[in-house]
């Protein structure tokens, strides 16, 4: 069922671009990055609507005084959270909904490109069982190069003057961007729980996401960079995104002094 759903139309679809793009995959990984994320916009603009509502209500001073009256009566003070979501017809899982349908989205596309990549004999065998009938045979096994780089493999970029060392300068790009792309979409937290929630996430997911592209084929850590490029575009050109949240200390620093 998952093969037939999400990771054959991902495997094919990316070989087809690739066909077209005249054999060029770091390109057709970019274009399918992009097709994907437009086909997705939606869910991600109602992610962030509902994300800005829960955080116009948890800033009201009607939640805070609520917070404040019952902050030693846990269940209590959930009982009139939830009134208040009622109230104000809020769902407070609607902006987690459109993240839960694009997760197996974002995972079959991890997948079609690793499959994509197959380089030994078994990973080229398992990859012909995914392909459909009128998919070109003789496209695979791909041409991995791109830029300085080999798809199938972890980057590194070697320096003429570092010959011994090489700079793993995608993994870089992944954390900066997701760092980014985390604190622009996240709300300022209401609560201590929150609050520490919050900052585990912005730390944990750049630092996970920056070890996958260091550590898996390169193919996979332009996927993320392109990703989160192209979320901090879509933010922006909403309106969506929380600039005061990448600033934050810089101007708190300023008042400070």
């Amino acid at each position: 069922m998952w093969d037939t759903i999400i990771l054959d139309p991902m495997i094919n679809s990316l070989l087809l671009i690739y066909d077209f793009l005249g054999n060029n995959f770091g390109i057709a990984i970019i274009v399918f990055t992009t097709i994907i994320r437009l086909i997705t916009f939606p869910l991600t603009a109602q992610q962030l609507r509902s994300t800005q509502k829960m955080q116009e209500l948890q800033g009201s001073k009607k939640w805070k005084d609520i917070e404040k009256k019952h902050k030693d009566d846990k269940q209590k003070l959930q009982e009139e959270q939830m009134k208040i979501y009622q109230e104000m017809g809020i769902n407070p899982l609607s902006g987690c909904l459109p993240m839960l349908i694009q997760f197996p989205i974002i995972i079959g596309l991890y997948q079609g490109i690793i499959r994509a990549l197959a380089a030994t004999p078994m990973q080229l065998l398992d990859l012909a069982k995914h392909l459909y009938d009128f998919v070109p045979r003789s496209l695979v096994p791909l041409n991995s190069d791109f830029l300085w780089m080999d798809l199938s493999a972890p980057e590194r970029l070697f320096l003429p003057f570092l010959p011994d060392f090489g700079i793993p300068v995608l993994a870089v790009f992944v954390v900066i961007t997701t760092y980014l792309s985390t604190k622009m979409t996240t709300p300022p937290a209401t609560g201590g729980q929150s609050q520490q929630m919050t900052q585990v996430m912005g730390l944990y997911m750049p630092l996970l996401l920056g070890y996958l592209a260091y550590s898996y084929a390169s193919g996979l850590a332009l996927y993320f960079v392109v990703s989160n490029l192209l979320q901090i575009v879509q933010n922006l050109a909403m309106g969506r995104a929380n600039l005061s949240n990448i600033f934050k200390r810089k101007q708190s620093a300023g008042s400070d002094s």
